[in-house]
């Protein structure tokens, strides 16, 4: 399993934790996301998936990744 951390910019809630959340751990390949409200990530545990669905998760949420 690979760890990958992302930032997010525009969470400033649980409600924005549990949006982001839900729709990262809905992609194929993810075992796990992890949200940080207060360092402004989401960390991803998985194999298979790609940065750009982690990416149209996160604005399906609301949301913008940073590029890193």
């Amino acid at each position: 399993m690979a760890e990958k951390t992302y930032t997010v910019t525009g969470m400033t809630c649980q409600h924005c934790v549990n949006a982001v959340s839900s729709e990262v751990s809905g992609i194929d390949g993810v075992e796990s996301a992890a949200v940080d409200l207060a360092a402004g990530t989401v960390t991803v545990i998985g194999e298979g998936y790609r940065d750009e669905q982690i990416r149209a998760a996160v604005d399906e949420a609301g949301y913008s990744m940073v590029d890193d």
